[in-house]
């Protein structure tokens, strides 16, 4: 009996160890949520108008490089029509004014391209800021250890749908941004 008294306090101290250490385990497992992050860029309606306003941004800076090719074009055309009534000097001229002009333009083109690539860079960088203060906001409000973000290029594999808070996000994120 003595030996039996001896082993009960030990089993039970380490049953209540492994209950203690299961259910935290449990409930931390419970925990374990996540967001799709390219379904809440799509989603987000500030997304939506951000792309809008840059594509209009891009799309005239655009037109101002085409306006500026058509400009050089018609002018080599009137240079083509003309060079049988010029002089050797005014024809070396007017070529070295069109390869000025082209190499001008080209380069305006060039510097366009960068801005647009670096805009555009830092508009979905402001929506994605947007995103994780909201998620951050969301997880401490909701009592969230962690909320994960899936990515679809493997940073979470599997995932139950009960863990998935992406649509709640996302509806409260836009409700957010309108100022319901």
């Amino acid at each position: 009996m003595t030996m039996m008294n001896k082993l009960v306090l030990p089993i039970s101290i380490l049953a209540l160890v492994i209950a203690i250490a299961s259910f935290f385990y449990l409930k931390s497992s419970s925990d374990l949520v996540y967001v799709d992050v390219n379904k809440l860029l799509e989603g987000y309606k500030r997304t939506k108008v951000v792309k809008a306003e840059f594509d209009e941004k891009a799309k005239t800076m655009k037109a101002n490089v085409d306006s500026l090719i058509t400009g050089w074009q018609n002018e080599l055309k009137t240079y083509e029509k003309e060079r049988s009534s010029m002089s050797k000097k005014e024809l070396e001229l007017k070529q070295e004014l069109l390869a000025n002009k082209q190499q001008q333009i080209n380069n305006y083109q060039q510097a366009i391209q960068k801005q647009l690539v670096e805009e555009d860079k830092k508009v979905t960088q402001t929506v994605i800021n947007d995103i994780n203060d909201f998620v951050k906001e969301y997880g401490k409000k909701n009592g969230h250890k962690v909320i994960f973000g899936a990515t679809g290029n493997g940073t979470i594999m599997y995932g139950e749908e009960s863990a998935d808070l992406t649509e709640k996000v996302l509806t409260e994120l836009n409700a957010e941004f309108e100022g319901k």
